[in-house]
């Protein structure tokens, strides 16, 4: 089912489109509603700060885009400053991470050409007025093919469509969206699965579910490609585990509130825990080097954000406060720190990195 869709007007709302399109068709993969629904919403609105549905990192603070962007020139740095170099982010938002991050970069030379991988019509208007001599891409495949690589993904791949399977008193199904009367609502495949489950996770209680992100795991092979044959770095920084895990994480927010991800498709943002445990052996197959899976608090504190908040501080007393709680909203295990995760990458050749096991 596209937009387009021949019979369906364009104005028709995307719950209104799934409903017509299941009640003709039959139930639709969870897969399927997720891509869907988030290419209506991103497309359609900036969903980011205190009007929009959410709120970032970057726009949290100047100190997380600041850190990111030191730690992509001190990686440049003792890889020699090679060049050309290229900043390249993925759902980049209102700019407000690459605005910090290159700005904090340039005080050290780095001044790399700059790519944006964005979907949304809306975004991209909002980045073309901070950084008119970009680079807009639809995906990483026509990225520049020569020349290091300097990549930033921050929430991106939760919002990437997921996969969940559900085990049944008949074993694993595919776990689907159906409808009851003009509901939406999450049902059991008839399909059976148990041949895509690992043999470790075969054996589950019933109603348990297993989330997968074939989508997920294709940006991240594709990253690492890059790198082992351009060179450069990664972080990818997402909420989710660093082990396997049972469960549907699948959350939907809408005015900073979460809704049932099923009532109000292409109107709230669709996001899903990343499983980072299934991605280093992406990247190592890929011949790139999977650098580690760090808390985000404990990444941004061993490159200075205790340091960088004082200084703040000192320079605008009347807003220590407000510094002060947007440091503990970044790091706190209790808020930001442990929930969210820093994976970082790197081509063969090139150093660890801060905040890395080694990597000081």
């Amino acid at each position: 089912m596209t937009d387009t869709a021949p019979g369906l007007p364009s104005d028709m709302r995307l719950k209104d489109r799934f409903v017509r399109l299941i009640a003709a068709t039959g139930p639709i993969s969870v897969a399927q509603f997720v891509a869907e629904s988030n290419a209506r919403y991103y497309d359609s609105r900036d969903p980011l700060g205190s009007a929009g549905d959410f709120i970032t990192a970057p726009e949290i603070s100047q100190m997380f885009g600041e850190l990111i962007g030191l730690w992509l020139a001190d990686m440049w740095d003792r890889a020699g400053r090679p060049g050309p170099i290229h900043y390249v982010e993925l759902g980049p938002g209102r700019g407000t991470l690459a605005r910090d991050a290159l700005g904090a970069a340039r005080r050290f030379g780095l001044s790399p050409e700059i790519h944006f991988v964005e979907g949304s019509t809306a975004l991209r208007a909002v980045q073309q007025s901070h950084f008119p001599k970009a680079h807009w891409h639809d995906d990483l495949a026509s990225l520049p093919e020569t020349g290091p690589l300097l990549i930033v993904a921050n929430e991106f791949l939760d919002a990437l469509p997921i996969r969940q399977l559900v085990m049944t008193a008949s074993g694993w199904r595919e776990r689907m969206v159906g409808i009851e009367g003009d509901r939406l609502v999450p049902i059991a495949g008839t399909q059976p699965m148990d041949a895509a489950v690992p043999a470790e996770l075969a054996s589950a209680h019933e109603g348990a579910i297993l989330e997968t992100s074939p989508a997920a795991a294709a940006v991240t092979r594709e990253i690492a490609r890059r790198l082992a044959t351009q060179g450069g770095a990664a972080l990818v920084i997402d909420y989710g585990r660093a082990e396997p895990a049972y469960g549907s994480s699948l959350q939907a927010l809408r005015a900073h509130t979460k809704v049932n991800p099923f009532e109000c498709p292409g109107e709230a943002d669709l996001t899903a825990h990343v499983d980072f445990s299934v991605l280093r052996p992406v990247v190592e197959a890929e011949g790139a080097r999977w650098l580690g899976t760090v808390e985000q608090g404990a990444f941004l504190i061993s490159l200075g954000l205790g340091p960088r908040m004082e200084a703040l501080c000192r320079a605008a007393p009347d807003k220590a406060q407000a510094v002060r709680a947007a440091a503990h909203r970044l790091a706190a295990p209790e808020a930001m720190g442990s929930l969210f995760k820093v994976m970082g990458l790197a081509a063969p050749g090139w150093p660890t990195g801060a905040g890395f096991p080694a990597g000081g």
